[in-house]
């Protein structure tokens, strides 16, 4: 049992756990995940951590198949007063592992090691559930995305680019 799934059984959250064969040749874990599940891929979310130009980290939540602007990230971290920032990049990934205790293509929003501060995608406010890792490459969790936001005390912003 993953951190993840620990967190969302302590919380009661209305989950569901999807497992498959992770192919260590998938050039995308999500994409991977959306086709060995058939889920249309509105409604797998990867994680993915950023480090702003103050040197905090923060979490985005947004669907597989489209890019993070880090320009809309950095503005809805801003806006809604959850770190002051102008600039955000992708995080090191040593560093990534170590703040949540994941490893890459299995990092979930939840269960972190240090919870960080989290910006969802308001795509995802449109699906009645959405898949996010559940701890490790093959293993997704189902939830309500309002149910993800109020666990992470996360915020939906628009944060892809168009």
């Amino acid at each position: 049992m993953t951190p993840a799934i620990k967190l969302a059984k302590q919380r009661g959250l209305d989950y569901q756990l999807h497992e498959y064969t992770h192919d260590s040749n998938a050039a995308s874990y999500g994409l991977e995940a959306a086709e060995k599940l058939g889920i249309p891929l509105a409604q797998v979310f990867k994680t993915l951590v950023v480090a702003t130009d103050n040197g905090s980290l923060a979490v985005a939540i947004l669907p597989v198949d489209k890019m993070l602007s880090f320009k809309k990230m950095a503005k809805a971290l801003s806006a809604h007063k959850l770190i002051a920032c102008k600039k955000v990049q992708m995080a090191d990934p040593k560093q990534v592992e170590r703040s949540t205790g994941y490893v890459l293509g299995g990092v979930s929003p939840l269960g972190q090691k240090k919870r960080l501060t989290t910006v969802i995608d308001m795509s995802a406010e449109q699906q009645p559930t959405i898949y996010v890792s559940g701890g490790r490459r093959g293993l997704e969790i189902e939830l309500p995305p309002t149910q993800l936001a109020a666990t992470l005390e996360a915020c939906f912003a628009d944060i892809t680019d168009d």
